[in-house]
C-alpha cells in the first residue's frame, strides 16, 4: 500500500508539474462592457443576452453551426408538418414540454411556467425593448408592441387610460382585463402537457425568433417570478408591470433559469459577473465549474492576461489580432462570417435637454435638436467618413463596406447598390446647402459617444470627427468615451444626435436589418425621433406614393424571394438616396483564446460564448 501511495503521489506531482492550464475549472472571458440588464425580457445587448444565454433555456435552440435547423431543448419536439406539431397551416405551434427538467431554485419546469413567460414578455413589453419581433409573428405584421393593441381594441389610447399619477381610470379597467381574456391569453394555451402558440398568420422565422440565444425566448419559472415582484398572472392588474424601467424589474440583476450555469453575482463597479455551474442540469452538467466575464476597458491589460494564463478568452479588436496571433500558446481565428453591422445613425429630434448638442442653437456653440432632419447635413456626414482606410487601418482588413445595413449573405443584398465614398468636396457642397447656408457661415459644436472599450467605435467617431474639421474649422465635434449602461440610456432617452452602434441580428433574415434600421418603429429606426416618423410614414413618389414604413412591411409578408429581392433593393436605393444612416462596415468576426481551450462551437447568430461545451486542457 505504501509503494501504491508513493507512486500515485509520483504520477500526481508529475501532472502537476507538466500541466500547464491555468485554473483549469474556471474560465475567464476578458471582454468589454458589462450587461445592461438580466431581466430577459428587457435585455437587448449581446453583453446582458451571453449570461442570459448560458443561464436560461428556450423551447428550440439551433443544430450547432446551422442558422435554419434547430434541435429541441425545452420541448422534446421541433415542430413540423411532419412530426404534427405544426398544424393549421403554419398558424399553430406546439412545443411538448419536457419532464424532470427543474428552475435553479429547485422548481419544476411545467407547461404553465412557459405559457406565463410568453404572456408576461407581451404584457410587460419594454419600450424599446426585444419583444417587437414577437408582436409581429404572434399578431402580424404592423403590430410591434400592446399599446397598439390595446387602442385598436378599445379605440382609445393606452395613455389616456390613466389619470396624472399613472392610476387607472376607473371606467377603463374592465377594458383592460378583457384586453387581457380577449386578445393575451388565447395566444398561448396549456394542454396537458404541451403548451400551444397561435400566430395570426403563418410566419417563417417565428421559430428563429425564439431560438437559444435571444434572451426574450427564454423561459421564467413563473411561481418565482411572482414571489419576487413580476406580473403575478392574473387578469386584474397586468398594466401595473408594463413597461417598467430597467432598473426597477425584479429581474435586473436576478436569474432563475434553467440552464447550464447559475449567477453567482454581478459586481457592477467592477464590470464582472459570475456565473457557476448547474449540478443539478437535467443533460449533463458543464465540465466549467466557474465561468467569469469581467470588461475590461483597457486592450493592453486584456492582452497581458491572455498572455499570463489569467484569461481563457479576450475581446479583440481586429487592428490588435496581429499582436496575440504570433503567440505559440494563443489560438487565433480570422475572418468568421457574421450576421452584424456597424452604423452611425442620426436623431432626428434630439430631446431639448441633452447635453451632448452644445447650446441647442445655431450659434456656433451647438446644434438645433432638428439638425439632422436636413438631408444636406445627413449627405454632408455620409461623405465625410473614409470607409476603406478605416476597414484597412483600423480593422486590418476585417470587415467589409456594404452599400446599405444589410449584411451579405442575406436575402435582398446586392453589392451593385450605390455605396457612400469618401469624398470631402460632395460632403463639403452639402454642407454648405444644408440650411440655405446658416450651417456653413456659423458652424456647430457636438459630442459623438462611444461605448469605453470599443476602440473601432472610437477611432471611427475620431476619423469623422478630424475629416469635419478639414472641411470647415468651424465644425467641433467631441469625441467622449461612457460606460455601456451610460450609452445604452443616452440613446434610449433621445439625448445621442448621433450614435455608432452594431447590430446582430435576431434572426436571419432581411427584415431584422431593414425594419430594424429604415422603419420609425424599428428597434434603431424608433431612436430616430418624431420627425422621422413623420417622414418615414410620408408617401413617397419613390414608391409610387407608398411611405417607407409601408414598403417595409410589404417587403416582409411577401411570399415570393424574388420580388422580395427587388424589393428590398428600392427600400435600399432609397434610403441610400436620403442618408437616413451610415453603415460603416459589416465586421469579420473573431476568435483569441488560450489553446488550452476545447470544445469551443460557434454559431453567428448567439450573442456570446456557449460556455456549456467548453474544458480545459494541453492535450
Amino acid at each position: 500500500m505504501k509503494k501504491l501511495f508513493v507512486l500515485l503521489t509520483a504520477l500526481l506531482m508529475v501532472t502537476a508539474v507538466f500541466s500547464n492550464v491555468v485554473n483549469p475549472d474556471t474560465y475567464f472571458n476578458a471582454t468589454i462592457g458589462e450587461p445592461d440588464t438580466l431581466d430577459v425580457h428587457q435585455a437587448y445587448d449581446t453583453a446582458s443576452s451571453e449570461v442570459i444565454f448560458n443561464v436560461y433555456e428556450n423551447l428550440v435552440e439551433y443544430d450547432g453551426e446551422s442558422m435554419s435547423k434547430f434541435l429541441p431543448r425545452l420541448s422534446t419536439e421541433v415542430p413540423s408538418v411532419d412530426n404534427g406539431y405544426l398544424k393549421d397551416d403554419g398558424k399553430t405551434y406546439v412545443f411538448h414540454i419536457r419532464k424532470g427538467v427543474k428552475f435553479h431554485n429547485g422548481n419544476d419546469l411545467t407547461p404553465s411556467d412557459v405559457e406565463y413567460t410568453f404572456e408576461r414578455a407581451l404584457l410587460a413589453d419594454p419600450s424599446a425593448g426585444p419583444l417587437w419581433m414577437v408582436f409581429e409573428a404572434l399578431f402580424g405584421s404592423g403590430t410591434y408592441d400592446v399599446e397598439s393593441m390595446v387602442k385598436k381594441y378599445a379605440g382609445v389610447a393606452y395613455k389616456d387610460m390613466f389619470d396624472a399619477k399613472g392610476n387607472i381610470l376607473p371606467k377603463y379597467k374592465d377594458t383592460l382585463i378583457n384586453f387581457y381574456k380577449d386578445v393575451i391569453d388565447p395566444v398561448v394555451e396549456v394542454k396537458g402537457d404541451d403548451v400551444y402558440i397561435h400566430l395570426a398568420a403563418p410566419f417563417a422565422a417565428f421559430l428563429n425568433i425564439i431560438a437559444q440565444g435571444s434572451s426574450w425566448g427564454a423561459i421564467l419559472d413563473k411561481e418565482w417570478s411572482a414571489s419576487i415582484g413580476l406580473w403575478d398572472g392574473n387578469p386584474d392588474g397586468w398594466w401595473k408591470y408594463h413597461d417598467w424601467k430597467k432598473e426597477d424589474s425584479p429581474l435586473y440583476a436576478k436569474t432563475n433559469g434553467t440552464g447550464p450555469f447559475m449567477l453567482e453575482s454581478w459586481d457592477r463597479t467592477q464590470q464582472r459577473v459570475t456565473l457557476v455551474r448547474n449540478d443539478n442540469y437535467w443533460r449533463t452538467p458543464a465540465k466549467l465549474k466557474k465561468v467569469i466575464i469581467a470588461g475590461i476597458d483597457e486592450w493592453s491589460t486584456r492582452k497581458a492576461m491572455l498572455e499570463k494564463g489569467e484569461a481563457d478568452q479576450i475581446s479583440t479588436p481586429a487592428e490588435f489580432l496581429s499582436q496575440v496571433e504570433q503567440n505559440p500558446d494563443v489560438f487565433v481565428k480570422r475572418g468568421l462570417s457574421s450576421v452584424s453591422i456597424t452604423a452611425l445613425s442620426f436623431n432626428w429630434s434630439v430631446k431639448a435637454d441633452s447635453k451632448y448638442i452644445g447650446s441647442g442653437k445655431f450659434d456656433g456653440q451647438g446644434i438645433p435638436t432638428n439638425f439632422f432632419e436636413d438631408q444636406n447635413v445627413r449627405l454632408g456626414f455620409a461623405y465625410s467618413f473614409d470607409y476603406q482606410a478605416f476597414i484597412k487601418e483600423v480593422l486590418d482588413g476585417e470587415g467589409y463596406q456594404t452599400p446599405t445595413v444589410l449584411p451579405q449573405g442575406f436575402l435582398g443584398y446586392n453589392d451593385n447598390l450605390p455605396k457612400f465614398k469618401f469624398d470631402l468636396k460632395l460632403a463639403t457642397k452639402y454642407f454648405k446647402r444644408a440650411y440655405r447656408g446658416k450651417l456653413w457661415q456659423r458652424g456647430f459644436k457636438m459630442t459623438i459617444l462611444y461605448n469605453t472599450g470599443n476602440k473601432a467605435r472610437q477611432k471611427s467617431a475620431e476619423i469623422l470627427r478630424d475629416n469635419l474639421k478639414k472641411i470647415n474649422p468651424k465644425f467641433d465635434c467631441e469625441v467622449k468615451g461612457v460606460q455601456w449602461p451610460t450609452f445604452l440610456d443616452a440613446r434610449k432617452n433621445g439625448k445621442m444626435p448621433v450614435y455608432i452602434i452594431g447590430w446582430l441580428a435576431d434572426y436571419p433574415d432581411p427584415h431584422n436589418f431593414i425594419f430594424t434600421y429604415y422603419d420609425s418603429n424599428g428597434d434603431y429606426g424608433s431612436y430616430y425621433g418624431a420627425n422621422f416618423a413623420e417622414f418615414a410614414n410620408k408617401p413617397q413618389p419613390d414608391f409610387g406614393a407608398k411611405s417607407l414604413n409601408k414598403m417595409i412591411e410589404d417587403a416582409a409578408k411577401h411570399p415570393d424571394p424574388s420580388v422580395r429581392q427587388k424589393l428590398y433593393e428600392q427600400i435600399q436605393k432609397f434610403v441610400n438616396k436620403y442618408a437616413v444612416s451610415m453603415p460603416l462596415y459589416q465586421p469579420y468576426g473573431s476568435r483569441v483564446q488560450r489553446k488550452w481551450v476545447k470544445g469551443w462551437v460557434r454559431n453567428p447568430i448567439w450573442p456570446g460564448t456557449n460556455y456549456y461545451p467548453l474544458y480545459k486542457s494541453d492535450k
